[in-house]
């Protein structure tokens, strides 16, 4: 049989998981858009169209590039709408697309995935939040009239893989860290309610139902 401070050390590891995860899961913070400074802003003004008096004729010179361009479009023999068909003909099979043309829904696959991982984490959190929260104010204060078998070492565990996860953030080594998190919180949650289930005793039955509920949420994942 385990005391209040065989507890209270599975508390103190399983809020060290908690703020770690909290970490893991808060979102990087965007960037800010880069400001253009005094001496840019004042080139771009003045590169734009220049202004003229009323009546003031302008000539606007074409680019060298343009200007053979158009000598060859009126060249005898040649028609510019052949020569614009041809310049917007489709890709040939043969020919390479680019590649965000080629996969269309590869970003998308990849938005989904990080949704549901992020989902998945934060029911992580919630999870082991509320975990907290039961045995600080529910099973404490019954643990001091009578002991129950507690197992610190699976709140140990837990800790350490949230740990790696912090590391990891991304990958397949990742989301294995977290699915291995999900079982050990159930394996802890399930234990606390064997342990309670030996108890005869109606005091305990509101802890139990918490921890019930708890469980149920995360066999919902």
């Amino acid at each position: 049989m385990a005391s209040p401070a065989t507890l209270l050390v599975s508390i103190r590891h399983q809020e060290g998981a908690l703020c770690t995860l909290q970490a893991a899961t808060a979102p990087y913070s965007p960037h800010s858009p880069q400001q253009l400074s005094h001496t840019q802003a004042f080139s771009t003004s003045r590169s734009g169209p220049a202004w003229h008096s009323p009546g003031e004729e302008t000539e606007v010179s074409k680019p060298a590039g343009a200007q053979e361009l158009e000598e060859e479009r009126r060249a005898p023999g040649k028609n510019p709408k052949e020569e614009e068909s041809r310049h917007l003909s489709p890709l040939s099979s043969g020919e390479p697309r680019p590649e965000r043309l080629a996969w269309p829904g590869l970003a998308r696959r990849e938005t989904l995935r990080e949704m549901a991982l992020h989902s998945k984490m934060s029911r992580l959190v919630e999870a082991t939040s509320r975990l907290v929260q039961v045995e600080q104010t529910l099973l404490l204060p019954l643990l001091q009239q009578r002991p129950l078998p507690l197992h610190p070492k699976d709140s140990i565990e837990f800790r350490n893989i949230c740990s790696r996860m912090a590391l990891q953030r991304e990958g397949q080594q990742f989301e294995r860290d977290l699915q291995e998190a999900h079982q050990c919180l159930k394996t802890i949650i399930g234990k606390l309610i064997c342990s309670l289930a030996v108890v005869p005793s109606d005091s305990y039955i509101p802890v139990r139902s918490a921890l019930r509920q708890i469980l149920q949420n995360l066999l919902a994942m």
